[in-house]
């Protein structure tokens, strides 16, 4: 037993010193005024009645529970329709999946820039191909209600290919017997999917919908990509909660109100995926 403590021990030092103990600062900032020169000032829940004030607040929430809801399930179909097509093992299975897979391997502000050049107006690629089918008078990034489904269809474009190999590895370990078993019995594919691989699929399944949360909500897409090709812009319209305690934090020097803007975060997530809990039992999907 004390071996076992002792083998765990490294890890969970690791994590109570570099995650825990940053989490509990930020949460605590929250109820403080902080300048980032030194100045530290107790408010209680002055930043937390700031919130519930700020306008932009609620739009930056409206706007992330927007990108959330619309993110998630993309990501899960795409993945799984991309692993399914390329799921056997072939030469041009491989350079497919390779494909799919090599915007992974580019940073995150060289695709938001390449993306920012294809989508500026009159200049851009993706305009001129709108245009042509005769699609013009849209702002892909300029407009309020288009912005954010631009960087909805980047960020797809982007994470389908992580999630394809994930579904790619949970296909592969389904048996094929199950499959030969249901063509005896004269199951055509679509009954053989429904009854067949996406039950087994489901512990991938609520693997791929909790990261694709986690990162629709806070991970480095939800930030990146809107810093790079719009900044927030325009009129709020793509700027989620983690780019506005960014800019409260780094632009306005308020550590106290983005630290307890954070922490909303925090809450959101928790939210969310109790809420995915509830929905999938854990990874137990009920398809009766």
């Amino acid at each position: 037993m004390l071996a076992g403590y002792l083998f765990v021990a490294p890890d969970f030092l690791g994590l109570l010193v570099f995650v825990g103990l940053p989490m509990l600062l930020a949460l605590t900032m929250g109820f403080f005024d902080v300048n980032g020169f030194g100045q530290l000032s107790f408010v209680g829940l002055t930043n937390y009645q700031k919130m519930l004030a700020d306008q932009v607040f609620w739009r930056c929430l409206g706007v992330t529970l927007t990108y959330m809801v619309l993110l998630v399930p993309s990501l899960y179909v795409s993945g799984l329709g991309l692993a399914l097509l390329v799921q056997r093992s072939n030469r041009f299975n491989t350079v497919m999946r390779a494909m799919f897979f090599a915007p992974q391997m580019v940073s995150l502000v060289v695709i938001g820039l390449v993306w920012l050049l294809l989508s500026s107006d009159k200049v851009g690629l993706l305009p001129r191909l709108l245009a042509m089918v005769g699609i013009t008078g849209i702002s892909l990034l300029g407009s309020p209600n288009v912005a954010l489904y631009t960087t909805l269809v980047v960020t797809v474009w982007f994470l389908m290919g992580f999630y394809m190999l994930i579904f790619i590895g949970g296909l592969q370990d389904i048996p094929r017997e199950y499959y030969e078993a249901a063509e005896i019995d004269g199951a055509g594919r679509i009954q053989s999917f429904w009854n067949i691989t996406l039950p087994l699929l489901r512990p991938t399944s609520f693997f791929v919908l909790l990261i694709s949360l986690v990162a629709s909500v806070a991970g480095s897409q939800a930030f990146d990509l809107i810093y790079v090709m719009t900044k927030g812009g325009p009129a709020n319209a793509t700027s989620v909660l983690i780019f506005y305690v960014y800019q409260q934090a780094f632009q306005y020097s308020a550590f106290g109100y983005a630290a307890a803007m954070a922490s909303i975060v925090v809450v959101l997530l928790l939210l969310a995926t109790a809420v995915l809990f509830l929905m999938t039992r854990g990874g137990r999907f009920n398809y009766e």
